[in-house]
């Protein structure tokens, strides 16, 4: 599997279910931004994750917003359903940090793939509009 691969999937990662205390227009871009994944809505995407966006793959891999971007584009590539279980998350001001444990599926390049990650995104709220802006993966053993 490519580490770009990797990179979409914490992306998706951020697709933690919104708890009721984040905010209700956090929230929605949470939602928004797992739907978009499931979708491999590219244009949604743009708008949800900062031009400054990085993601750390569970390989210690990174990826800019348009490495990460690109990766939802290749034909064949889905992300299977799922939930995060165990979460969390801390908002401070206009900066939250959601996350949990993740059993993520997925097909590329026609082979499926599945991995236990836990992820961590780092959302900041900018000019009204939250948007991600850093995320990690890391791979539970096991």
């Amino acid at each position: 599997m490519r580490t770009r691969t990797l990179a979409q999937l914490l992306l998706l990662l951020l697709a933690v279910p919104a708890p009721a205390e984040l905010p209700p227009d956090l929230a929605r871009a949470v939602k928004a931004y797992d739907e978009a994944q499931l979708r491999n809505d590219v244009a949604a995407l743009e708008g949800l994750v900062a031009d400054d966006f990085l993601l750390v793959n569970s390989d210690s891999s990174l990826q800019d917003k348009k490495s990460f971007l690109e990766d939802f584009q290749r034909p064949g590539f889905r992300v299977d359903p799922f939930v995060v279980e165990q979460p969390m998350q801390k908002v401070l001001g206009d900066a939250a940090v959601v996350g949990g444990l993740l059993h993520l599926g997925w097909t590329q390049d026609g082979k499926h793939e599945t991995r236990l990650l836990r992820i961590a995104y780092v959302w900041r709220k900018s000019h009204g509009r939250w948007q991600a802006t850093y995320a990690q993966l890391t791979r539970v053993p096991g």
